[in-house]
């Protein structure tokens, strides 16, 4: 009798776990998501929401696939190589305009980030002293909006292709350089260069504002495993929340995430990437009562979507595009 009461109080304490988590209780859905480049502050929120477990939370086991120049997370998408992917707004939009059918789960960055970096000891202090000087610019996603602001500004410049390192520009190689606010604009700072010193042009205060970085899947992907689609987007936007609430503790998980990739960087400049990560994410509303709702993060504004497709189109970068019901399913419920 002592060893029936036994088995059943043994039985009892493994099947009470199961109770308290439903995602314990049932089989985690293997599910795979590459982000736009290797492990950095810019993808904090995923590798949160991946090693504390919040993904298990929502019934997913989430493989994230190290992205960077050799894994473009545009062709692991359309090839079938990651469930998920993190891509620039312009890029999805493109995906569709080559007949890749792609879905906007969630637009996560809802500023841009991208600008232009220039010496004030170059003479250069407004767009039009940038002719004739050579700039240094990126490839796609990147090459967008700085070929519409040339043109929108009636300025030609040397375009020279940078790569993605600050030293030609420390070097006086080129005038202009381009920067993310979030990454290589704090690595000048970093090299001596105060910014007092520095003429900035962001291209979101030319009317160039091209949301960023947003999770996106198949369409057919999303057809048929709506509620897997929910479950990533809502986990993923939760990790983001985690992160900003507790920058330590997403400060040591991406720490982490460089060393185990060989990638040198420094804490300093990741925390400074995650705090203009909550900025470009949660943009500042000075119209927001503290009292208020947190702001919600993953919407498309519609007119961000149709600022883009018009940009687009006046450079015939794109001929055709998808509405933009069919293109944003909004699925976060944060």
């Amino acid at each position: 009798m002592l060893k029936k009461i036994t088995f059943l109080l043994l039985a009892l304490l493994l099947w009470l776990p199961g109770l308290q988590n439903p995602a314990c209780a049932r089989a985690l859905t293997k599910v795979t998501f590459i982000p736009l480049w290797v492990p950095q502050a810019q993808f904090a929120g995923y590798y949160v929401a991946l090693e504390t477990d919040i993904y298990k939370e929502y019934g997913l086991d989430v493989e994230i696939i190290s992205g960077g120049p050799q894994r473009s997370s545009a062709d692991y998408l359309k090839n079938r190589k990651a469930d998920f992917a993190s891509l620039w707004l312009v890029s999805g939009i493109d995906l569709c305009n080559q007949g890749i059918e792609v879905v906007n789960l969630a637009q996560i960055v809802q500023r841009s980030a991208l600008m232009l970096v220039a010496k004030k000891s170059s003479g250069i202090l407004k767009p039009q002293d940038m002719n004739d000087h050579k700039v240094g610019l990126w490839g796609p996603p990147f090459a967008t909006q700085p070929k519409i602001f040339f043109q929108q500004q009636k300025i030609k410049v040397v375009p020279l292709q940078q790569s993605y390192s600050i030293n030609l520009f420390l070097r006086d190689g080129v005038a202009v350089a381009s920067a993310m606010w979030y990454n290589e604009y704090h690595s000048i700072l970093n090299a001596g260069i105060n910014p007092d010193e520095l003429t900035t042009f962001f291209y979101a205060d030319y009317n160039l504002n091209f949301p960023e970085d947003g999770i996106y899947v198949l369409k057919k992907t999303w057809q048929q495993h709506p509620d897997l689609c929910r479950a990533f987007v809502n986990a993923s936007v939760k990790g983001w929340r985690k992160a900003f609430a507790e920058p330590e503790l997403a400060l040591d998980i991406t720490m982490r995430n460089l060393k185990n990739e060989h990638i040198i960087s420094n804490r300093v400049h990741q925390k400074w990437m995650l705090e203009r990560m909550h900025d470009i994410i949660l943009p500042h509303n000075q119209n927001q009562n503290k009292s208020q709702q947190p702001q919600s993060i993953g919407i498309l504004k519609q007119k961000d979507f149709q600022r883009v497709v018009e940009s687009l189109k006046q450079v015939n970068l794109i001929k055709d595009t998808p509405s933009f019901k069919n293109f944003h399913q909004p699925l976060a419920g944060d």
